[in-house]
């Protein structure tokens, strides 16, 4: 049962990613030749006007296929290639954008319902960096060096990524002579039993928004938080921080849905949909990112391509950009068997 909710929401964001190159392929007058969920051997087709619609057999991926994506058939009327710079990039970045646009509706429905984790202060505990420099309970934390604070969740992660860094902490503190902004240098603590650095605070609990302004405001800084974990995660593996053997695939990601909606049962239905919600709106954010980065094969190496040829205002060699685009795709399949194979050893040896 975990694998069949798995596959439907990798399946959906996927869904999402290729309707948003559908809209704007159609939108530029481009003819969509098949428009398919999944990779592989078809399983099913539908014939369409102009557009052959099939979900494959391995709900991986899926892809949006455009006349004129090989050189053959660049000059044709309704091809990809026959269309100008804007129009190019326009379709090939909406798949991100609606990545980006599903996690912002998912997170207006979780906030709606189960409200947010403000930066706000409830306890500050003895021993640690918080209690010792002074802060208290009810202070809202608005500033940690030069980084804005907008949800409680940002705390814990900019000290994750900058361990035993002194951090300079801006509070905004209500008294009753009015509000008081006040600076503290916090040296976080090292904790052997949470195997990180902490500065000894616990959170609030969650508050519920009834302005909807707040709720599509804070839904925004929901959309902003799962990006830049994404982000995060990218430089750290650039700069040699995180392993390679620590990136989770597909098979992983399956065990973690499938650990959330056990983890969730005993709550009901609503607190399982509320959960996954989450976890969609961290996956469908973290594929946006993956696929702007500048790779061959990815909607940011086709973006990357099309800019250069903005730049230089000369159009690229299709036959050359093929070939790239072919390697990145090899090297990202052999990428994938690596991390599937790190998945299942992670699996089996516990």
């Amino acid at each position: 049962m975990n694998i069949i909710i798995a596959l439907f929401v990798f399946g959906f964001i996927v869904l999402i990613h290729e309707l948003g190159h559908f809209i704007f392929a159609k939108r530029a007058g481009i003819k969509v030749v098949e428009f398919s969920i999944g990779m592989g051997p078809r399983l099913f087709k539908i014939n369409g006007k102009e557009t052959i619609y099939s979900i494959k057999l391995l709900p991986l991926g899926g892809s949006c296929m455009m006349l004129g994506e090989d050189e053959e058939e660049e000059r044709l009327e309704g091809s990809f290639n026959s269309k100008g710079v804007l129009d190019r990039f326009l379709v090939i970045f909406a798949g991100p954008l609606f990545n980006f646009i599903l996690a912002f509706f998912i997170s207006i429905l979780i906030i709606a319902n189960i409200g947010v984790d403000k930066p706000v202060i409830a306890e500050a505990l003895e021993g640690y960096p918080a209690v010792e420099a002074g802060i208290q309970k009810g202070d809202e934390i608005i500033k940690i060096d030069n980084k804005d604070i907008t949800i409680y969740r940002e705390i814990p992660l900019y000290i994750y990524m900058n361990p035993g860094k002194t951090l300079n902490v801006k509070i905004k503190r209500n008294t009753e002579t009015g509000t008081q902004i006040l600076d503290f240098l916090l040296e976080p603590k090292y904790s052997a039993e949470r195997q990180g650095y902490l500065i000894g605070i616990r959170p609030e609990k969650r508050s519920m928004l009834k302005n909807p302004l707040s709720i599509l405001g804070y839904s925004l800084n929901e959309v902003k938080y799962n990006i830049n974990m994404a982000v995060e995660g990218i430089l750290y593996m650039i700069a040699g921080k995180i392993k390679p053997s620590q990136v989770s695939g597909p098979v992983g990601i399956v065990k973690a849905i499938g650990d959330t909606v056990e983890e969730s049962k005993p709550e009901g239905i609503k607190v399982i949909l509320l959960n996954l919600g989450v976890f969609m709106a961290l996956l469908s954010a973290n594929l946006g990112v993956m696929n702007l980065l500048p790779i061959p094969a990815l909607d940011g190496g086709r973006i990357l391509f099309i800019l250069i040829e903005a730049v230089t205002r000369r159009p690229i060699n299709r036959k050359a950009e093929g070939y790239i685009h072919f390697a990145g795709f090899a090297l990202l399949m052999l990428l994938m068997v690596f991390i599937l194979f790190n998945d299942i050893k992670h699996l089996v040896i516990r």
